[in-house]
């Protein structure tokens, strides 16, 4: 399947500079895998290992949090649109 991942302002500079890629993929692990391996730069940013997505880092599938449904295992649908979102820290 070919899908589009949207890409935050704060990872772009690791894309060059691209607010949103197309890759393939079954499942939302294989694509996110899929950006990672076009761009090794951005893997060090959003991957804690080989396997597991920094803990800051919450992904969307068509606006629906993967942790909602089947994580790194959802399926995808031709056409689809995954969104990374970093968690931003703060206080007042």
């Amino acid at each position: 399947m070919n899908v589009t991942i949207l890409i935050p302002t704060a990872l772009r500079g690791f894309v060059d500079r691209r607010s949103e890629v197309k890759v393939s993929g079954n499942t939302v692990g294989e694509a996110v895998r899929a950006l990672a391996a076009a761009y090794p730069d951005l893997k060090h940013q959003i991957y804690a290992d080989e396997n597991n997505l920094r803990g800051f880092i919450n992904v969307f599938l068509d606006g629906v949090n993967i942790k909602k449904l089947n994580g790194a295992e959802t399926p995808v649908r031709d056409g689809g649109t995954i969104m990374l979102v970093p968690a931003i820290a703060g206080g007042g």
